[in-house]
């Protein structure tokens, strides 16, 4: 298998049809030796049945279906898992990127690139809230991460077999793949697009899936936010010692100590909203912990025709 595309699919029975005829002649041109893995995972609409409809009429046609909703990352991981190809694209099944760039793409990974990912210039149909929000993270993620992670850049990407490999040994069950990706090495290249809008349906993306991807991000590649929180206990420490000292001054130098709630109230909540904080995000790192100690399966399959 020369070339494998890995398509995850929720509720896009809108879309189905038209990235199916849209990967099969961008593929059609680069190699007749392809596949195409659409990962179905947990849709609620008419997804799953034309994907398998599609898959009767086209042998270059696999799919996976997943017993329930796993994920965005879980199902690109289940068709890394299950794709034979050489090289291995990864594209979402909305239509936001395009896949006759794939050509583009394929052609730097013949010249010597293991993987070559699309880096966005411009994002189309997106309000500003959610591009300003993207940019400072990831932008922040850079920053606080000790490898590169490309800015301005998705899932969207072909990489090497051998990248493929690598992947599939990392164990973690919150995926991060691009972190993934770029921690692994390898010579890395990109082409330059315009993200179109979404075809039809609705993003399978809402705010509160953004925050736990981003999360995801920050707690599996930085340790940035337990310094911070080291930082917050020395600076904390150092204002309870300073106030001590003022107030064992003030009682026995200047010997007017009037009982003050105001001072008393405002430092317990200072020094217990620190605490918390601190609290949370050491519980955060120590839940992604609990969830590897499990050892859970990443995900489970109701059907495939893949052999």
């Amino acid at each position: 298998m020369e070339i494998s595309v890995i398509a995850p699919v929720y509720n896009e029975e809108l879309n189905i049809s038209v990235i199916y005829e849209r990967l099969s002649k961008v593929l059609s041109s680069i190699s007749n030796s392809y596949e195409i893995i659409f990962v179905n995972d947990g849709s609620k609409d008419r997804s799953l049945a034309l994907v398998q409809e599609l898959s009767t009429k086209d042998p270059h046609i696999k799919y996976i279906d997943f017993s329930r909703n796993f994920g965005h990352q879980i199902a690109v991981s289940a068709g890394l898992d299950h794709a034979k190809g050489d090289a291995v694209v990864i594209i979402d099944s909305d239509l936001q990127d395009p896949p006759e760039l794939i050509a583009q793409m394929y052609e730097k990974y013949k010249e010597g690139n293991e993987v070559v990912y699309a880096k966005r210039k411009t994002r189309k149909g997106e309000g500003a809230f959610k591009k300003l929000t993207a940019s400072i993270f990831y932008r922040m993620l850079s920053k606080m991460t000790s490898i590169n992670i490309p800015l301005d850049t998705g899932d969207f990407r072909i990489m090497d077999r051998k990248i493929v490999d690598v992947l599939k040994d990392m164990p973690e069950k919150d995926k991060y793949i691009r972190g993934q990706v770029s921690w692994a090495g390898f010579n890395q290249s990109y082409v330059e697009y315009d993200r179109d809008e979404r075809m039809a349906g609705e993003t399978g993306y809402p705010l509160r899936k953004m925050m736990k991807f981003a999360m995801d991000g920050i707690t599996g590649f930085s340790n940035v936010p337990l310094k911070i929180v080291s930082w917050f206990g020395f600076m904390v420490s150092i204002f309870a010692f300073i106030t001590i000292l003022y107030t064992l001054f003030s009682k026995f130098v200047l010997n007017n100590t009037v009982p003050g709630w105001s001072s008393v109230m405002i430092s317990v909540l200072f020094i217990g909203g620190i605490q918390l904080i601190a609290i949370g995000i050491i519980g955060e790192y120590l839940a992604r912990m609990n969830a590897n100690i499990r050892d859970r399966p990443l995900y489970i399959i109701r059907d495939s025709n893949i052999q």
